[in-house]
């Protein structure tokens, strides 16, 4: 393996801040039988299960210099990402775990000035950064919003399209947070999950922090989510992109 790829898995490692840090609501307050607790679990995990899934420790702000690695663009190819995305200009876009704004600005570029970014996190810390970045940058059309556990506090129906880069598989409640993104999204908004493949077992990440596509499509096919599979894309050289899109009411 080479040293960037080990280097990257160790600084994975090191950066998860435990979930009592970051949570501001108890996992008590979940409806029985959604989540399981289990003893025995991944050291990466939280050892809590989500259809029979772990869920991932969260990366901490002090991870920052590792989501602004120069190198990122050729391992994870982002613009490539970017041009994946259908993306118009005065979109609405909502940039779930922004972290310190990589994407984000990347996003903000190609809708215009006339679009909006929402770049929501969990950490006042990456929203800082994220903050500093936008004004080194001149940039005026990302607004931060600090979100919680459970939801990403957004304004029902009110995204065009909203997407989670490496993020999902640490949400510490992902039925709650896919409920309140499911209702931001305007009819026929669309929802991307970027999660490194867990198919392949070349991809240098922890095994805890990667998803299959089947596995999120049995988390998404929830009634209640009013989402439907729209379309899988693997161009990416670690990661797959599979996008949901908001049904119609009936």
């Amino acid at each position: 393996m080479r040293l960037a790829s080990i280097g990257l898995i160790l600084l994975l490692a090191g950066t998860m801040v435990p979930p009592a840090t970051v949570a501001d609501e108890p996992a008590a307050s979940t409806p029985a039988g959604r989540y399981k607790r289990r003893r025995e679990h991944d050291p990466h995990g939280i050892g809590k299960f989500y259809f029979d899934r772990e869920i991932a420790r969260v990366m901490g702000h002090q991870g920052i210099a590792w989501l602004e690695r120069p190198e990122r663009e050729q391992e994870e190819r982002l613009t490539l990402l970017v041009d994946s995305l259908g993306l118009e200009p005065g979109m609405v876009v909502a940039d779930i775990g922004a972290g310190s704004g990589v994407i984000s600005a990347m996003i903000a570029d190609r809708i215009g000035a006339d679009g909006t970014v929402l770049a929501v996190d969990i950490q006042q810390e990456m929203l800082d950064a994220l903050a500093d970045r936008c004004r080194a940058s001149g940039i005026t059309n990302i607004t931060p919003v600090l979100g919680t556990v459970k939801s990403p506090k957004l304004d029902d129906e009110s995204v065009d399209l909203a997407i989670m880069v490496d993020v999902y598989h640490e949400f510490n409640f992902p039925y709650e947070m896919l409920l309140a993104i499911s209702k931001s999204l305007k009819p026929g908004g669309r929802v991307a999950f970027v999660e490194y493949r867990k198919e392949d077992p070349q991809v240098p990440i922890l095994d805890v922090h990667k998803m299959s596509e089947a596995q999120v499509k049995l988390e998404v096919d929830q009634p209640e989510f009013g989402l439907a599979w729209k379309e899988t894309i693997d161009r990416l050289p670690r990661q797959h992109v599979v996008v949901f899109e908001k049904k119609p009411a009936e």
